[in-house]
Formats: structure tokens, C-alpha cells, sequence
């Protein structure tokens, strides 16, 4: 697998002004904002377009979905120009397509990666296999309902050679980042990451705001990852 040392980074489950800021100022390449209603973190179609408008060039707004139709998803594409999908549901290669072909449109397939050894049965070469026409495959955990839940699936498990880029997601901190990116990044043609509940803000409780960004957080994050990407960066 050919090495590249910039990990890209995209910040999900944004939902206020300041925190899609914020976010661009500590360096996201991508900002994604959850279309799906039943999740804490869920905007409107309209206020994603809202808050994408304040991202500057080469920012990309990403749209996460979950067994939306084809006619939804497309209709949300009328509103938010250059943006990207992500489908994180039961969608199948068809219904991909059947939402993006059209239009040519770059889309993210997430891969539900089971939590501890049983991760060995999940067939990671055969799903980037059939979901080839994705920009990327997202890996994120497998818990009950959809999304990760902040969960860590174990990593060196993975296949050491899948035949796609990947995005590394599921329970990312600033801390576990960079043994994340050192785990994955030789297997795959390119690793992005992704992180939502590691950057959030806590309550009096110590638990997650859910879709209430800390921008410290968020900044450290990705100090992080560009200092795995200088850890693993070839020798000159």
C-alpha cells in the first residue's frame, strides 16, 4: 500500500454556528451534519445548509443518512452544493447509486465493524469490494441502533490490505488518534479520520453534550493527528 502522510480529518454532529468555526479554525478538512431524526445530534436539511454556508473553500460539508430515500437524499443535494453523503445505514449498493449516480455525486459508505473478536467475521475486502463506486469506507462500531456510540472496535484486527481509502471513526479521542492512524494507515490506500462524541462538550454530569462542540477539544484533536502524520511521515 502506498503511504500518505496527511490524514484528512472530518468533525461530525455539528449543529451551532461557533462550533463549525471553530472546527474550520483548527484545521477540519470536512464537517458533517446528521440527517437522521432520531439522533441527538439530527439538523434539518436547512439549517445544514445554514451552517455550511460559513464554511470557506475546500471545507466539505458532509451529510450523514440512514435509510432515507433516494428522492430525500436528493433533494438535500439541491440545497447544500458540492456537498458529500454518507450513508450509515442498511443501504445497499443499489440504493447508493440510486441516490448519487445521477449526478455523479462522491459518496461515503460506512462499514459497522463488530466490537471485539468478533470483528475478525466481518469481511471488510469483500464490503469495499462491493461498495467500489464509494469515495471511501467509514469504519465506525457496531452497537445497537446506528452510529458508533463513542465505542472503540480493536483495530489490529482489521485486514492488513484493503483495496480502498478508509475513514477511521468510532470513539476517537486526542488521545487514542494517533495509534489509530499508526494501526490502520498501512492498510488501506489512504486514512482519514473521523470524530464526533471525543470533541463534544460535557455537562455538569461529565457526560457528552451531544452536538455541543468544545473547541479545545476539537483543536487538540487535531494537533494530534498532525503529530501522528509527522511520527509516521518517511524518512527524507
Amino acid at each position: 500500500m502506498t503511504v500518505h502522510t496527511r490524514t484528512r480529518i472530518k468533525i461530525c454532529g455539528l449543529t451551532r454556528e461557533q462550533d463549525v468555526d471553530a472546527a474550520v479554525a483548527a484545521g477540519a478538512d470536512a464537517i458533517g451534519f446528521v440527517m437522521y431524526a432520531k439522533s441527538p445530534r439530527a439538523v434539518t436539511v436547512q439549517r445544514a445548509a445554514e451552517l455550511a454556508r460559513r464554511l470557506p473553500p475546500f471545507v466539505t460539508p458532509v451529510l450523514l443518512f440512514v435509510n432515507a430515500s433516494a428522492t430525500e437524499i436528493i433533494a438535500a443535494y439541491a440545497q447544500l452544493a458540492g456537498a458529500t453523503v454518507q450513508f450509515h445505514g442498511d443501504e445497499t449498493p443499489a440504493d447508493c447509486l440510486a441516490a448519487t449516480g445521477s449526478a455523479a455525486r462522491p459518496y461515503l459508505r460506512a462499514a459497522r465493524i463488530p466490537l471485539g473478536a468478533d470483528a475478525l467475521a466481518f469481511d471488510l475486502v469483500k464490503y469495499a469490494h462491493d461498495f467500489s463506486q464509494a469515495q471511501a469506507i467509514l469504519l465506525d462500531a457496531h452497537v445497537d441502533g446506528y452510529g458508533g456510540g463513542g465505542k472503540v472496535f480493536n483495530w489490529s484486527l482489521l485486514p492488513p490490505n484493503v483495496n480502498a481509502h478508509l475513514v477511521l471513526s468510532g470513539g476517537l479521542t486526542a488521545a487514542n488518534v494517533g495509534d489509530g492512524i499508526a494501526q490502520v494507515r498501512p492498510r488501506c490506500k489512504t486514512l482519514a479520520v473521523d470524530v464526533s462524541s471525543g470533541v463534544e462538550a460535557l455537562d455538569a454530569q461529565g457526560n457528552p453534550r451531544k452536538g455541543i462542540k468544545d473547541p479545545e477539544k476539537m483543536a487538540r484533536f487535531v494537533q494530534a493527528v498532525r503529530a501522528a502524520d509527522t511520527l509516521l511521515a518517511p524518512p527524507q
